[in-house]
């Protein structure tokens, strides 16, 4: 499946030129935010680290090994790329014992910047956000093309598709949620089915959201919709009065999106026969989320970006710093400036 495909239009028109991402590992830089503050004491060991060549995964099993503990008492906010420079929290659960030496877990691809000691253990989802450096090298773009962009992405956000990570090599993911809807079957691993049920959602998503762009509707509230603040699970309808909330124009609303659950889509009118329609024409997979227990939540359509800077360190390179929301993908910032040469094709999420 090509990109297309799997996610949507851009809102901004064609591309302002072409670069290469993730030609090192400091081209993509992601430091995870947590707004959490830490107690000093409790049975929670909370580890700081910073990792390159590792997935989240693999960091989390180095730490287990080196703390002589069982994988399952090791936990993460979120999801992190092999192909990239993390920074992000672990938690160690450790009743009644000292800190471990974990000398051995270090190495040029893993090091651990800080410690702390807290009485809860970090939750899945539990950071506000991740930071950005993006360094796109081997640029081949007019500088003032790019400036006007980069301003007009500044100043109304994005579509926030899912990005290409979430659906796997050549759309793999999402290929085998069809097989299993088909089947009206579940994997019995527990990741592979988390894997597969969100490569489903977030495939549903991408559809409205793409009709929404195409509408020119990602980023206005109409009647019917569901709107959600930035940094909210939840969301209230709009009607008249909700759809000239000054807070849209500033990009703290934004109208929202299904991911697919049990039950028709909770929005109304038009909005509602727009989702309905995407349910529709993947009639088998919305009906397996519905029967795989998953409750229908939402999205923002809009991907507002904090603290957009950029500049060029080198007549070729292209520096962007930026801040996103949990759960959202730094290259559909990206696909908005320009077209990614080989190097960089595979996506990086925030988190899964």
């Amino acid at each position: 499946m090509n990109e297309f495909e799997l996610l949507g239009p851009t809102a901004y028109g064609e591309p302002c030129g072409a670069a290469v991402l993730k030609a090192t590992a400091e081209d993509f830089q992601v430091n995870e935010v947590l707004d959490i503050p830490l107690s000093g004491d409790g049975e929670h060991l909370w580890l700081w680290v910073e990792k390159r060549g590792l997935n989240t995964e693999e960091a989390a099993r180095r730490l287990a090994r080196a703390a002589g503990v069982p994988l399952r008492v090791i936990s993460y906010a979120g999801l992190k790329d092999r192909h990239a420079l993390t920074r992000q929290w672990f938690s160690l659960h450790l009743p009644g014992q000292a800190d471990p030496d974990l000398t051995a877990a270090e190495s040029e691809s893993l090091r651990i910047l800080d410690r702390q000691r807290h009485r809860r253990k970090l939750q899945r989802g539990a950071h506000a956000a991740n930071g950005f450096t993006l360094r796109l090298a081997q640029l081949q773009a007019d500088r003032s093309l790019l400036e006007a962009r980069l301003q007009a992405i500044k100043a109304g956000g994005v579509p926030n598709y899912f990005g290409l990570q979430r659906f796997g090599y050549d759309g793999g993911n999402l290929s085998e949620a069809y097989h299993f809807a088909e089947q009206e079957t579940l994997p019995e691993q527990r990741n592979r089915r988390s894997r597969i049920l969100s490569a489903a959602r977030s495939h549903l998503f991408n559809q409205v959201l793409s009709k929404r762009v195409g509408k020119g509707t990602w980023n206005k509230a109409v009647p019917g919709d569901l709107l959600s603040f930035t940094d909210s699970r939840t969301f209230f309808p709009a009607g008249e009065a909700e759809c000239a909330d000054p807070r849209l124009s500033v990009l703290d609303l934004h109208p929202t999106g299904p991911l697919w659950g049990e039950g028709d889509s909770p929005a109304s009118g038009a909005v509602q026969s727009l989702e309905q329609g995407v349910a529709a024409d993947a009639i088998q997979l919305a009906a397996w989320l519905g029967s795989a227990g998953l409750r229908h939540e939402r999205r923002i359509l809009r991907l507002p970006i904090a603290g957009l800077t950029w500049h060029y360190p080198e007549p070729d390179i292209l520096q962007l710093d930026f801040v996103l929301p949990a759960g959202c993908f730094a290259t559909v910032v990206v696909r908005e400036l320009v077209t990614l040469g080989s190097v960089g094709q595979t996506d990086t999420p925030c988190d899964f």
